[in-house]
């Protein structure tokens, strides 16, 4: 990763203010942004993942957003192999790469190296499967916690797709996922970290009122159900090639509404489960954000966050060369 030209870095939890900030510092230095979002890569899935409008796309060059169908998975190696193709073209092009979102698997895939595990096993990944079937996800990631506690901690009950991927390995390799996290991070060396940090600047917003998050993602799932959601998912659904498994239809939003269509409970109760997974996502990206030390923290909610934001920005750009 050190060899990568510098790039600046903006992530936060989900409503925390990270498209305003983006396009402000877009709008202070020449910069191209690349999007760091599990959910943005999908089309046809515009309102339930708050993509960026048509004005905010054309007001900046944006990269990795509509590049793949829901039908069709997008991992975290494809998203290194991706950024760090668009971080070097952007630098050549003599502008500031800004890599903004809030899937902070992406980020750390891109500053630590994706770990060298076990390859997908098709016979028990199909065997998770059935057992998954048989007693829910959430027994599985009871399993999970016996044999791997340090994974299940960071992973929902219902992270199907992070639970069966765990599971996997612990069954292909008789190791925990978190041991080859581990052996990642114990190899680098003090060489390899100093280089990482002096080729990009991680900026962080962080909420010190949760109550004050919460109250935004309430306010935009509100925004999103008055916008057409439930319409944009019944068009999803309407394909007739796509289901409830797929990484695409397990996003925050689209995971509740898909159930609720399904029938699985009352469409009156959308609202609260939607909100209510919104919340336990932002929980789980203020988690793996505390786990990075390199981090620049601005105050979300703070008055004049924005303005601490470009300070932050201007203070790591005076420890850069122009590309």
């Amino acid at each position: 990763m050190s060899s990568l030209p510098f790039h600046l870095c903006l992530a936060g939890p989900t409503a925390a203010g990270k498209t305003a900030a983006a396009l402000a510092i877009a709008q202070a230095h020449p910069c191209e942004i690349i999007s760091v979002d599990s959910a943005l890569v999908f089309r046809g899935m515009d309102i339930g993942t708050a993509k960026p409008s048509a004005e905010e796309l054309a007001a900046v060059q944006h990269h990795l957003i509509n590049i793949r169908d829901p039908l069709n998975a997008y991992s975290a190696a494809e998203f290194v192999r991706d950024a760090q193709t668009r971080i070097t073209d952007i630098a050549a092009r003599g502008k500031l790469p800004l890599l903004v979102g809030g899937t902070m698997l992406y980020f750390k895939a891109l500053f630590d190296g994706l770990d060298d595990m076990p390859a997908a096993n098709p016979e028990i990944r199909a065997a998770l499967e059935a057992e998954a079937t048989a007693t829910g996800w959430p027994a599985m990631h009871a399993q999970l916690a016996k044999v791997d506690p340090i994974t299940a901690a960071r992973l929902a009950p219902a992270d199907s797709q992070r639970i069966q991927r765990a599971l996997e390995v612990y069954r292909v390799s008789g190791l925990p996922l978190s041991h080859f996290h581990a052996a990642k991070t114990a190899i680098k060396t003090e060489a390899t970290r100093a280089d990482g940090i002096r080729s990009r600047a991680l900026i962080s917003l962080e909420p010190t009122d949760r109550a004050w998050l919460h109250g935004r993602i309430a306010q935009r799932f509100d925004a999103m159900l008055a916008q057409g959601f439930l319409h944009e998912v019944q068009a999803l659904r309407a394909r007739g090639d796509l289901h409830a498994d797929l990484p695409s239809m397990r996003c925050v939003g689209y995971r509740q509404a898909w159930e609720a269509l399904d029938g699985l409970w009352p469409m009156a109760e959308l609202r609260d489960k939607g909100i209510f997974a919104t919340r336990q996502l932002a929980k789980r990206q203020i988690t793996w954000l505390r786990s990075m030390p390199q981090r620049q923290v601005v105050a979300c909610d703070a008055p004049d966050a924005l303005d601490q934001v470009m300070a932050q920005v201007a203070v790591a750009l005076q420890f850069t060369t122009p590309p």
